[in-house]
């Protein structure tokens, strides 16, 4: 489904969804949950892209929903796999998730994959701008490409409104709540989210922060 010119929801995704970015550097925005990289293949053929066009796959943060088919889909395209240096410890199964994460990484099982690129503030890679969203874990970070923010779990979406991730699964809600503020300065019209339907941003991000 695509949101906005060259940007495309993956709905073989649906429960934590993947993002395409088409341009001469095609972008995947996280991985979903494990067992999807067929799907996840055969979406992009659909669209006219094979495997070794990605240039780049992007995690947003640790969750094994979001990295679930990275080393898949890594071995089948070639592309550069970046993740957050704050997650690595977790993504490489260095260190065990905490809380209830934990136990849902004893159930489902996530190939670790081998991590090319860590991120730095600020940074552009494939005109797309990184942003740091610390909160939901310690590395989270979101993307900002034209007038579309690619949130990750920072945000979910609910009957067309936002709403914070769930505090359970949330490392730190005080830097997630710094976290929101700070996005709020920067300009784009459509949130995407892994979880929820993308929303045009109008005054929604502005009526989460002070809901906070």
């Amino acid at each position: 489904m695509e949101i906005t010119r060259g940007v495309h929801l993956l709905q073989s995704t649906n429960g934590s969804y993947v993002y395409l970015i088409m341009g001469e550097e095609p972008i995947l925005i996280d991985t979903s949950l494990p067992g999807r990289a067929a799907a996840i293949l055969t979406e992009l053929e659909t669209l006219g892209l094979k495997p070794t066009d990605l240039a780049h796959i992007f995690l947003t943060h640790h969750d094994v929903d979001h990295m679930g088919n990275a080393k898949a889909l890594q071995q089948a395209s070639g592309a550069k796999l970046w993740a957050p240096q704050e997650d690595l410890p977790y993504i490489l199964g260095q260190r065990n998730r905490e809380g209830f994460k934990r136990l849902i990484q004893t159930f489902v099982k996530v190939e670790v994959p081998q991590i090319d690129a860590t991120y730095a503030p600020g940074q552009r890679i494939g005109g797309i701008e990184v942003i740091p969203t610390p909160g939901h874990t310690p590395g989270h970070v979101s993307f900002l490409s034209g007038d579309t923010l690619f949130c990750g779990d920072l945000v979910m979406s609910k009957k067309g409104k936002l709403q914070p991730a769930s505090a359970f699964l949330t490392w730190d809600k005080a830097i997630l709540k710094r976290s929101l503020s700070e996005v709020k300065h920067f300009s784009f019209t459509w949130v995407c989210t892994a979880h929820g339907e993308p929303v045009q941003r109008g005054n929604l991000w502005e009526a989460l922060t002070e809901r906070l």
